[in-house]
């Protein structure tokens, strides 16, 4: 039988209380069997709900545990890097949430940290996990929609509470940093390339001091590229659409898939604009969070490689250094 992963939770994070907890849970290879805040109490009402054995008040008890086997940290962005050291230094792989640093010279620390320890570190990317975006990129490899050129991506929510995380500039708050790294992340993945330079329009909230509306456009080799827009403070919206020779393809729910329900790909072979040409690809219910977590474990376990490394994480970390040195120069930058 294949022995279990004994995972341990940093925080109380949104996140991990809505889906990753239950994933792992219900996972083939893994089970969350600690959990840690600097808030006991809440450390302990979280243990409850999820039927975890421990619960620590602080991080360091959590690393020290000798039966914890790896790691999950959705802490605030500016803890990612300096707890994830932490636990590699106790000799525990770590599945970290995206962003992995606060930028590209901070992730390569964090890499030189892996590379010592010889132990998995990946980015919490989970949407690489799910059949959609495998789907999709098989697609383009098959040439269903031609020579693919153009990648437009939208990704936003409405949230305005000065105490949420993701509205703090001193800690990695901020569009760019919260969903704009999904549109890169997926453009480098169906695209199968780098981007050669980065050009950005940001607005910061007056109060919050955080991007709260950015605008990217990425120039890839074979003048291919990808236009997006992300936003904390605007009307929920997520799209994807990729543009082709010969037809389009459209990711209606690329990030945030349903567990439990179908999602679906649309291509259009470009006939007309009433739908003529216009074909549903259904795909199966994926729990991308679960699939994540075994993939995790299967690296853990065996070796398998990651798909998600540190050496992906620090290619999307320095295409949003490049957007925000961009935003500031009002220039073309080079990641």
């Amino acid at each position: 039988m294949t022995p279990k992963i004994r995972w341990g939770v940093l925080g109380c994070a949104g996140i991990a209380a809505k889906a990753v907890i239950p994933a792992i849970q219900s996972s083939r290879l893994g089970r969350v069997t600690a959990i840690a805040s600097r808030d006991g109490d809440k450390a302990r009402q979280m243990a409850e709900r999820f039927g975890i054995a421990k619960a620590y008040g602080s991080y360091e008890e959590l690393l020290a545990d000798p039966e914890i086997d790896a790691i999950y940290n959705p802490l605030p962005n500016h803890l990612h890097v300096p707890l994830t050291i932490k636990a590699l230094e106790q000799g525990k792989p770590v599945l970290c949430e995206k962003p992995i640093a606060l930028n590209a010279a901070e992730a390569k620390t964090l890499l030189a940290a892996q590379n010592a320890a010889a132990l998995p570190v990946a980015e919490a990317f989970m949407v690489r996990h799910h059949a959609q975006w495998k789907r999709a990129r098989a697609l383009i490899g098959e040439g269903r929609l031609g020579e693919v050129s153009a990648i437009q991506t939208i990704f936003s929510y409405y949230l305005d509470d000065p105490r949420n995380v993701r509205n703090q500039a001193g800690i990695g708050g901020g569009g760019l940093f919260d969903v704009g790294c999904y549109a890169i992340n997926t453009a480098r993945y169906l695209f199968d390339a780098e981007p050669l330079r980065a050009i950005a329009l940001m607005e910061r909230d007056p109060t919050f001091g955080t991007d709260r509306l950015a605008s990217g456009l990425l120039a890839f080799p074979g003048g291919r590229q990808l236009a997006f827009t992300c936003s904390t403070q605007l009307a929920l919206t997520q799209r994807v659409t990729v543009l082709g020779t010969r037809g389009r393809l459209e990711i209606p729910v690329p990030f945030n898939a349903p567990a439990d329900l179908p999602t679906r790909l649309v291509l259009d072979d470009g006939r007309d604009l009433d739908g003529g040409g216009r074909i549903e690809i259904a795909i199966e219910p994926v729990d991308q969070y679960r699939e994540q977590a075994d993939a995790f474990c299967e690296a853990v376990l065996s070796g398998t490689p990651l798909v998600t490394g540190l050496k992906d994480a620090i290619g999307n970390m320095k295409v949003i250094d490049a957007l925000f040195r961009s935003a500031e120069s009002g220039r073309w930058e080079e990641p």
